[in-house]
């Protein structure tokens, strides 16, 4: 067996590792950009493989689009949530502002995958299609900023949020015990006036508490997807109700409470969410610097 095949696309052929899922959109932001080493965090593959599942199941609802198809491209990024190919996905962040690239990464990994769950083989003929198939009803323009608000939620819902409320209740805790606890206060590098060691720890704990009220209220914004927006917002090429009825399957799949972006014009175009919940995160290291 070679250990290169041919892939090609709009720009013509170019070789592939034959052992790798990837085709030639991948093999291409490979060698166009070798700038640094910071791979894609596996938490954006890892959403993309949810909302890419999400959006072949719903259409397999909403158009003729086969079941049987939309099921295999399912079972593909399930496999990719599992970690069975985290080895499939080599791009750095430096790429193209839209990220185009990690996009089609993912479409090819699943698109060809997903041709060996329906028996064929994807180096002699390609059963599931990267762009037509996988990428349906879709863009790169709404499903990389999908991605990262998912990811994002994620990760503070899951990890951040618990380890801030752990150290919330130790310093609600200390509070209490130290209560009792004298000690001079300082202002100006001199000695103040008195105040118990527990009032001190209870300012650090209200600090954390309306921190995380902060993080709490910038998630609402982070929830909302812009995937059904297609390419500008307009929604083209997505069938009717595509936008409510993925993000409604991304919900049902993550157990996150995950809405379709109100405005995808907004949601395509700026990263205000982000820029929101990053301030918010900012909050809270400022607060245990102090």
């Amino acid at each position: 067996m070679s250990a290169f095949r041919i892939e090609k696309d709009t720009l013509g052929e170019i070789q592939v590792p034959d052992d790798k899922y990837w085709a030639a959109q991948t093999q291409r932001s490979l060698e166009n950009f070798e700038i640094g080493g910071q791979l894609m965090p596996n938490e954006i593959v890892r959403a993309f493989a949810v909302l890419k599942k999400a959006s072949a199941l719903v259409n397999a609802e909403l158009t003729d689009f086969p079941k049987e198809k939309a099921q295999a491209i399912a079972n593909a990024c399930d496999e990719i949530l599992s970690g069975d190919h985290d080895d499939q996905f080599p791009l750095v962040v430096w790429q193209t502002g839209s990220g185009t690239q990690s996009n089609m990464n993912v479409n090819e990994v699943v698109a060809n995958r997903a041709t060996e769950i329906l028996g064929g083989d994807f180096r002699d003929e390609k059963l599931v299609s990267a762009n037509d198939d996988v990428n349906k009803s879709q863009s790169s323009n709404d499903t990389f900023p999908t991605a990262m608000h998912m990811a994002t939620y994620e990760k503070i819902v899951s990890e951040t949020l618990p380890k801030i409320s752990l150290l919330h209740d130790t310093l609600t805790a200390k509070a209490q015990h130290f209560m009792e606890v004298t000690k001079t206060g300082r202002t100006h590098l001199m000695d103040a006036t008195p105040l118990t060691l527990g009032q001190e720890f209870s300012g650090y704990a209200m600090q954390l508490q309306r921190g995380t009220e902060a993080i709490s209220d910038s998630l609402h914004r982070v929830r909302e997807l812009a995937l059904g927006g297609t390419a500008v917002g307009t929604g083209l090429n997505a069938p009717e109700g595509y936008d409510e009825a993925v993000a409604e399957k991304i919900a049902q799949l993550t157990g996150h409470p995950f809405v379709t972006a109100e405005n995808k014009f907004e949601a395509l175009s700026a990263h205000d969410a982000m820029v929101e919940i990053s301030g918010s995160l900012k909050r809270v290291a400022v607060s245990l610097m102090h």
